[in-house]
């Protein structure tokens, strides 16, 4: 086995030892933080009317609550990713969770807008630290390969059904205690995971650190910034306002320059040979794309369930349970038992093929639809076909990395999910918005039209999110490799033991 400088123990081999008798302890940890990022995303949803209430904002500020994460979390991402791996990774996962804790402090302790505002960004700046520092301190934590498949299960199942659990813990929080817990109760995960950080997990030292690409960090997260904020811009003024045009006209060419600039420096941020291996590349699309489809059912399954079916925030999140368990067992099932007898593309062709059934299924609700009969089925293909997308997904990111480049490898996959759920919630938002004023057109406004319109409205989303899982699987078909992954990759990411 290969054993890299970059994951040298600071305290000698016994410390590594008792590291790699505790490892799945340090999975519990790493999945822990890993589901806080997640979660997030989704948990301040629910609590969002109750915080617009309190705070007295305007219904157009009450977006910039999530996009201030997502924009923060999606822009720095790649730079979090290298960071982690020029200072360590658990370093970089400490840092990671005691900021996240603090700016989730701060947001619960708001008394203004702005201060929720800004909390929700630092959130999003720590997050971007924590999240790729969590995924190659996994990858380097179990490297046979049997136990790295579990791993990896176990960890696609938390990240794929985080959207989810986010739902069902905002629901209670804010029905049974206060919007503001939505944030507090990151600090008891935040807690839990920074005791077992500093208690099982080994400081790791780089003797060769590679440098920080300043130009090509400076260009990505510019053009990353730019294609998110003008998707958000593009939900509420609209795709033909100037604003959003040169936003992401911006972002697109910040991007081919960043492309061009990583082509040139001797130390690159994103090293194309992580991109261009077809195995990677097509987890990346793959997650991109399954991003895009998944946070936009989350949202408009729980408008369609709270306004539609009057559920309470917390029914609303118990009726996504199913999903979540689907997606667990699926998650687990395709890279312990499958994966290595099949490889990465059926899976995730065959996930997202599921998926889309699913949507579709979805896609025929009525004002009056019962749970068990139109909702249920529709959840739980949803649910075991994205477990069979994101598990794999986020094991075939990492396959045959040098150690190096583990932690910008890590974050490319979270990048392409984050940066893929915030395009595909703006651009379905636009598309519902769309399909609700067409079915308006001509009707008397009145109180069952407006209910017609907006289930209208989800249901031509869930056909859009449906036809972008098809299109995902027929590149994938095409793109991702056939066979199973090769053993000798499970070998090269390798912690000194």
């Amino acid at each position: 086995m290969t054993t890299s400088t970059l994951d040298r123990p600071d305290t000698g081999s016994e410390s590594t030892g008792r590291e790699h008798r505790l490892r799945w302890l340090v999975l519990a940890v790493i999945a822990l933080a890993q589901l806080m990022v997640v979660l997030d995303a989704t948990i301040v949803n629910i609590a969002l009317p109750a915080a617009q209430q309190a705070l007295e904002f305007s219904d157009a500020d009450r977006q910039w609550v999530v996009t201030a994460y997502a924009l923060a979390f999606g822009s720095l991402l790649l730079l979090g990713g290298r960071l982690s791996d020029l200072f360590g990774r658990r370093n970089t996962f400490v840092i990671g969770l005691i900021g996240f804790a603090v700016m989730s402090a701060v947001g619960g302790a708001a008394v203004n807008f702005g201060m929720l505002v800004a909390a929700r960004a630092g959130q999003g700046v720590f997050a971007a630290l924590l999240a790729p520092a969590a995924l190659s301190l996994l990858a380097t934590t179990f490297t046979e390969p049997g136990e790295r498949a579990k791993a990896f299960g176990i960890f696609g199942a938390v990240a794929g059904a985080g959207g989810a659990i986010g739902l069902l813990l905002g629901g209670a929080l804010t029905e049974w205690t206060s919007w503001r817990w939505s944030l507090y109760v990151n600090l008891i995960f935040a807690a839990v995971a920074l005791v077992g950080a500093l208690t099982m997990m080994a400081p790791h030292r780089a003797e060769h650190r590679p440098r920080l690409d300043i130009p090509g960090t400076v260009t990505v997260s510019a053009a990353l910034f730019g294609i998110v904020y003008g998707f958000s811009h593009a939900e509420s003024h609209g795709w033909s306002n100037p604003a959003t045009i040169a936003w992401l006209v911006g972002g697109a060419v910040l991007l081919g320059a960043f492309v061009v600039i990583e082509t040139r420096v001797s130390h690159p941020l994103l090293p194309l040979r992580i991109v261009l291996d077809r195995t990677r590349g097509g987890a990346y699309l793959a997650m991109f794309l399954t991003g895009s489809g998944m946070f936009a059912v989350f949202l408009f399954l729980t408008f369609y369930m709270q306004t539609t079916l009057m559920y309470s925030p917390i029914v609303t999140g118990v009726a996504f349970l199913p999903m979540v368990a689907g997606m667990v067992v699926s998650a687990t099932t395709s890279t312990g038992v499958l994966l290595p007898r099949v490889g990465p593309r059926p899976l995730m062709v065959g996930g997202l093929a599921l998926g889309a059934a699913g949507l579709a299924l979805l896609a025929q609700l009525q004002v009056d639809s019962d749970y068990a009969a139109h909702i249920l089925p529709g959840l739980v293909l949803l649910g075991v076909g994205m477990g069979m997308v994101f598990a794999p997904g986020m094991q075939g990111a990492v396959t045959g990395v040098q150690p190096e480049d583990a932690g910008v490898a890590s974050a490319t996959v979270n990048t392409m999910q984050q940066v893929g759920g915030s395009i595909g919630t703006a651009l379905l938002s636009t598309v519902a918005a769309t399909a609700a004023a067409d079915f308006m057109t001509g009707r008397t406004p009145d109180a069952q039209t407006k209910a017609l319109a907006a289930v209208e409205s989800y249901t031509t989303t869930f056909w859009w999110a449906a036809a972008i899982f098809v299109g995902g699987a027929v590149i994938s078909a095409f793109l991702l490799p056939g066979g199973t992954l090769p053993a000798e990759e499970s070998d090269v990411l390798v912690a000194a033991h």
